[in-house]
């Protein structure tokens, strides 16, 4: 453990910033696997309506520096890609 007091603060506030980057990290991932989910249900309009809201928090991830935005912009491509196909499909 540390002695001195400025690796006390360091270390207080490392366990702050590993609980707000843990906090946003299983936001972003619950929102992929809500988004995944209703896709494969197949039903289209929970499916768009959980694309929005997962678009948002990829966008608030890239911001807080949880995702690189060209990671971001890969997983908004792809997951367009397979909520357009659910209409496309029927």
């Amino acid at each position: 453990m540390a002695d001195h007091f400025s690796a006390l603060k360091r270390a207080r506030q490392t366990d702050k910033k590993t609980a707000r980057n843990r906090a946003n990290k299983s936001r972003l991932r619950s929102a992929l696997r809500s988004l995944r989910e209703a896709i494969a249900k197949g039903e289209k309009e929970a499916a768009q309506a959980a694309y929005r809201q997962t678009i948002s928090v990829v966008d608030k991830g890239v911001q807080k520096g949880v995702l690189h935005k060209n990671t971001a912009s890969r997983y908004k491509a792809r997951l367009s890609k397979r909520v357009k196909a659910i209409g496309a499909a029927k």
